[in-house]
């Protein structure tokens, strides 16, 4: 790519912000809006933006992430799963056992429980 297409599309790139921004200092509302909270609809906030979560969230956040992981990578094997054949079935079922595997150690470490 040349250094002419780099800096075209630096360009468009900036006078694209330049106008997005422009349209906001159009269409905003005058100083009144300027009181009204964005948080719940206007609502005053309770407690602070960068208050602490309970330790059990971590865990659950966690867990979640592991059987979304699990489904990254059962989307694109269920693709392919009929051209591989039994190999890829296998594959499949020792990546299921390995997850399983951290599922177990979450239950016996009490991670699952909401009490």
């Amino acid at each position: 790519m040349s250094s002419l297409n780099l800096g075209v599309a630096a360009a468009a790139v900036v006078a694209g912000l330049a106008g997005i921004y422009g349209v906001g200092l159009l269409l905003r509302c005058g100083t009144a809006m300027r009181e009204v909270s964005p948080f719940l609809t206007g609502s005053a906030p309770r407690e602070h933006a960068f208050s602490r979560y309970h330790v059990r969230w971590y865990t659950v956040t966690m867990v979640f992430l592991a059987f979304d992981m699990e489904m990254v990578f059962m989307y694109p094997w269920a693709l392919v799963v009929a051209e591989i054949g039994a190999t890829a079935v296998a594959e499949m079922f020792v990546f299921l056992a390995i997850l399983m595997a951290g599922v177990v150690y979450a239950w016996r470490e009490g991670a699952l429980r909401w009490t």
